[in-house]
């Protein structure tokens, strides 16, 4: 799930179930309107509306959204090797997973070919809804739609989301340091599963896009899909990650299955003098007010590295110092569960 420090939406009404279709070819290709399916424009044939569109998008001034068709079965034979991955979402009643519950889980299935980074074969998709045991707060009923009725008596399906669960190499969440707190107190499984997370695991600006957010994502790609509901935000966040990263040379799914066999780093600038907080916070270091100390997060070895040799040079100017490191690997990687401390030498 993206991040949910979000201004409430305007008020909707709760959405219908989503009816997944099965698609030829995976998106975003969108096949054309049918009569059936298309809204009346006026002076325009039902038919023509795909045509219109195609004929819109030659033109520079104008771009094309259409509508993302969840694909739940991917083309492709049976490949030699496969990641099992699962895309997970929640919607819940607020920020706090140690008070706040789940509302809804989502969870989409799926084998991924380890040589072209695509999925292949059925996708198994389960949806739920769970009785909080709480009132919903106002803004979250205007970011989901979501009310007390639609999930009161509800609750998650524990043997299902077992079953989907077997056999999985990675779950995949857009801010998996959102979620993956709240599951893995509802269902203490998910504790014992890698994560990788495409909100943080992916350098989204260096990859040329101008926002992480998963509608912004999305609309890149030229789709729009209706937001905040967990299973519609799963299989946005599937069709972004199918298509190749626009600087790499791989899809983002195969970067996030690489991601997951690595480890990162949490790096803590230890005793760093007061002077250096602007330089630390412009160089996008945290602020810790617990602990009191200024921290970054590093995705290798070689970032670590570099990031150890400016500290010394610009924070503790040459002299020698002692920093904390959290080495972090994908069993506890975006869990509120600490990883390897270390201490290291400048």
């Amino acid at each position: 799930m993206e991040p949910k420090k979000r201004q409430p939406a305007r008020k909707s009404k709760p959405k219908a179930p989503i009816t997944s279709q099965a698609l030829v070819m995976p998106p975003p290709y969108m096949p054309p309107a049918t009569p059936d399916t298309a809204p009346t424009v006026a002076g325009v044939a039902p038919g023509d509306a795909e045509s219109m569109a195609e004929v819109l998008a030659l033109h520079p001034d104008y771009r094309i959204l259409r509508r993302l068709k969840p694909c739940v079965q991917w083309p492709g034979e049976e490949p030699q090797a496969v990641t099992r991955i699962v895309v997970l979402d929640t919607e819940t009643t607020g920020l706090d997973h140690s008070r706040d519950k789940i509302i809804e889980l989502a969870l989409l299935r799926v084998d991924v070919d380890t040589a072209t980074g695509l999925p292949v074969g059925a996708v198994q998709v389960y949806d739920g809804l769970e009785d909080p045991g709480m009132a919903i707060p106002k803004e979250v009923i205007e970011i989901t739609g979501l009310t007390d009725a639609d999930v009161q008596g509800q609750r998650l399906d524990e043997g299902r989301i077992a079953q989907l669960l077997e056999g999985v190499d990675i779950v995949i969440a857009h801010n998996a340091g959102f979620d993956r707190p709240f599951a893995e107190d509802r269902i203490p499984q998910f504790s014992r599963l890698a994560w990788a997370c495409s909100f943080a695991d992916i350098d989204w600006k260096a990859q040329g896009r101008s926002s992480a957010k998963l509608e912004s994502l999305a609309q890149a790609l030229g789709l729009f899909y209706d937001a905040h509901r967990a299973e519609m935000d799963c299989h946005a966040l599937l069709a972004v990650l199918v298509g190749q990263l626009p600087i790499a040379v791989h899809t983002g799914l195969a970067h996030l299955i690489a991601a997951a066999k690595k480890p990162s780093f949490r790096l803590q600038a230890t005793h760093a003098p007061f002077d250096a907080k602007d330089q630390l916070k412009a160089r996008g270091y945290r602020w810790n007010s617990d602990q009191k100390v200024w921290h970054t997060r590093l995705a290798d070895d070689a970032a670590l590295q570099s990031e150890c040799e400016w500290l010394k040079a610009t924070v503790y100017h040459q002299r020698s110092a002692v920093v904390q490191v959290e080495k972090l690997n994908s069993a506890v990687k975006y869990s509120s569960r600490p990883g390897e401390i270390l201490h290291r030498q400048l």
